[in-house]
């Protein structure tokens, strides 16, 4: 494989750190969230999934599903040790690596004298024995395939896609598999009949712009396996962020649940880095793919969890007009060592 791109994904991490320091959780369904019954669940491990529980729902809808459900709240410096544990050991393998969030990454191993396979094989190996943890990990020679490979056979899967199996090998999947489609996308398309990727392969690229605006030519190509992008490393980026594509949505406590843990993420991606930030900016994404962005900036740095949520929360309760999104982000910008900070300037 000329380009070997990995996506790596640590299994239901959050729940899988609290069986891993409690033993008795193990084969009993668990959430991590915060204990009032007007919580959200941040993770559900795969137990508690099977009475379809899922993140960003509410934890007293999760009881309902499953009224023996056991919650474990959230232990935030836990999982970043966690972390930075798995992350360590991938960059043996790699210095490019692109962190997506806390537990999820892509890795670009090309220039790796090894066999793809029989690295993706040894990090597998490194990574249970010494964390404890499984991660769920897709090779293919670009970012979109390796995705979908990741979330084919988890937990503590393993998927290869090569280029002579596209589009054949997608041919089949539902249309909800693909990602960055959203639930008013999907919704478009179903009207149309088109359930399956090879239905969607036989629209035309202009036809798609028509239907979704620039997403449409994106489309076109990845599900007949073109993706240009770069693996980028974090360390070359101007600024450092968090944003995702969910089901379309405009539950305020879910959107909000996500902020939270954008900000728990985005700090401790800061607090390794040893920055801090004066511009926080808040990005979403309206089912019509509308995209606005929010800015502010402060007169001192800010870097600690709690502050970035409080701020990005104001801005998002100023801002948002109750519509539905299907995004949401954020990100700090004019970045500065915390280390080079005049104890003058600290208000």
């Amino acid at each position: 494989m000329k380009n070997s791109i990995l996506h790596i994904d640590i299994d239901a991490f959050y729940a899988s750190v609290e069986e891993l320091d409690n033993p008795s959780l193990v084969g009993k369904p668990v959430v991590v969230s915060g204990l009032n019954d007007k919580s959200i669940v941040t993770t559900a491990n795969y137990e508690a999934r099977k009475y379809k529980i899922h993140s960003a729902m509410p934890l007293f809808m999760a009881k309902k599903l499953c009224p023996h459900l056991i919650v474990a709240p959230m232990r935030r410096n836990r999982y970043i040790e966690k972390s930075d544990e798995v992350f360590k050991i991938l960059s043996k393998y790699s210095d490019i690596i692109e962190k997506v969030s806390i537990d999820e990454c892509y890795m670009d191993i090309s220039e790796n004298k090894n066999q793809p396979v029989d690295i993706v094989f040894s990090i597998k190996k490194k990574v249970k024995n010494e964390t404890g943890l499984t991660v769920s990990v897709g090779l293919s020679y670009n970012k979109f395939l390796a995705k979908m490979a990741s979330d084919w056979n988890k937990p503590d899967g393993m998927m290869i896609i090569s280029k002579s199996e596209i589009p054949q090998l997608l041919s089949k999947i539902d249309i909800g598999k693909i990602h960055g489609l959203g639930n008013k996308s999907q919704e478009k398309l179903r009207n149309l009949g088109i359930n399956k990727i090879e239905e969607l392969l036989e629209l035309d690229r202009e036809f798609l712009f028509e239907l979704f605006g620039k997403m449409g030519y994106e489309v076109y190509d990845r599900i007949r396996g073109i993706d240009n992008r770069a693996v980028t490393p974090n360390r070359e980026r101007k600024s450092l962020g968090i944003e995702r594509t969910f089901s379309d949505t405009n539950n305020v406590k879910e959107l909000i649940s996500y902020l939270d843990r954008y900000s728990f993420e985005l700090a401790e991606d800061l607090k390794n880095r040893n920055l801090g930030f004066k511009t926080i900016t808040l990005k979403i994404k309206t089912d019509n793919f509308k995209v606005s962005t929010y800015s502010k900036t402060y007169s001192r740095a800010i870097s600690e969890y709690e502050d970035i949520f409080k701020n990005v929360k104001d801005i998002f309760e100023y801002n948002y007009k109750n519509q539905k999104l299907r995004l949401i982000g954020i990100s700090a910008s004019n970045l500065i060592g915390l280390d080079k900070i005049q104890l003058s300037f600290i208000k």
